[in-house]
């Protein structure tokens, strides 16, 4: 079966009420922009016959499209990155619960909502890199990286990213308000330049010398590993990794996930395609398609990903990232960083 992948506001007006409602189709809205992405919708179809309608944008605006919707959205699932954007797509009241066994045995209790409304299917740890020829004696924890002994080497994104914004709100729910000010002002005072650009930027950073550490999702240095990156991949062997905070919490991971829309016409079809994303062959492809760790113990990881090596994952629910978001935001602006 083919994919009809809708792009724009108008190609949303062709999803009509009969085509919405019909059987065998699933109308999808995602704001995961990985081109790998497309088997995993292809082996859908191809294993039940369920054709799949996609809209694609960024997770505020299709979160906003759908308020706009109301009942009368044609949205079956919401895909999307970041624990927070799910936290935020369910207090906007986008989601609705659902009952499954397969995601409730295989899904991991801290990587799902409380009430079922979303799960994870996909995650990637926030790690510590380093440059291996100018850096002795690396971080190993988050919270060193406010220690001044790095003054002038750290590069990280701006407050505005919601991987920040996430990292920031695992340590106000682990450590309170004023520890995470602390840490924020010295992470602040710390910095080799002024926040800017993404997470391979930053990891461009250690091999133009314009950065010595840096904070980055470990997806970003895995497919430098995999395929060319330009400006990365080349030099790649000079940089070396940390899985923060071993030796207590964990390393903070963060996610991708979906659950079944608020008014989704087409619910039966909604919560097969989740358990779908839960399946072992979704699991492996998520690594070897786009670099990702699964979710489901046991699952394949990609030559890549291993590389990485093993680590303890910090065990907070994941849905206290969204809940701390705003604390995080105001944390950021209260320290002015940028």
């Amino acid at each position: 079966m083919r994919i009809q992948t809708l792009l724009s506001s108008l190609a949303l007006a062709a999803v009509t009420a009969t085509s919405a409602f019909a059987e065998g189709e699933l109308n999808l809205y995602s704001s995961r922009h990985y081109d790998t992405d497309e088997r995993l919708y292809s082996d859908f179809e191809a294993a039940t016959g369920i054709t799949i309608n996609r809209i694609e944008a960024k997770a505020g605006a299709l979160m906003e499209r759908m308020r706009v919707e109301g009942q009368n959205s044609p949205a079956d699932i919401l895909l999307t990155v970041d624990a927070g954007n799910l936290w935020r797509a369910h207090e906007a009241g986008l989601f609705q619960p659902i009952e499954s066994d397969v995601l409730t045995d295989r899904i991991p209790e801290n990587l799902r909502a409380p009430d079922g409304s979303w799960y994870a299917f996909s995650q990637r740890a926030r790690m510590i890199f380093y440059a291996k020829d100018r850096v002795e004696n690396p971080p190993q924890r988050y919270e060193d990286l406010a220690d001044p002994q790095y003054k002038g080497m750290i590069c990280a994104r701006s407050s505005s990213n919601i991987y920040m914004q996430s990292l920031l709100a695992s340590i106000v729910s682990h450590a309170g308000q004023e520890a995470a000010t602390a840490w924020t002002q010295g992470l602040y005072d710390n910095l080799a330049r002024k926040p800017q650009g993404g997470d391979t930027d930053q990891l461009r950073g250690i091999l133009s010398g314009e950065c010595d550490i840096v904070i980055a999702n470990s997806y970003y240095f895995a497919r430098a590993l995999r395929k060319p990156v330009k400006g990365l991949s080349d030099g790649i062997d000079a940089i070396g990794w940390v899985f923060p905070n071993q030796g207590d919490r964990g390393t903070h991971v963060n996610i991708s996930g979906g659950g079944v829309a608020a008014h989704a016409p087409n619910r039966e079809n909604a919560i097969r395609f989740l358990d779908y994303l839960a399946s072992e062959s979704a699991q492996a492809y998520f690594s070897a398609g786009n670099d990702e760790f699964p979710v489901v113990a046991g699952s394949d990881v990609s030559a890549e990903v291993a590389a990485l090596g093993d680590f303890d994952a910090d065990s907070l629910n994941v849905s206290e990232l969204g809940v701390h978001q705003k604390d995080a935001q105001i944390t950021y602006d209260r320290v002015g960083y940028p």
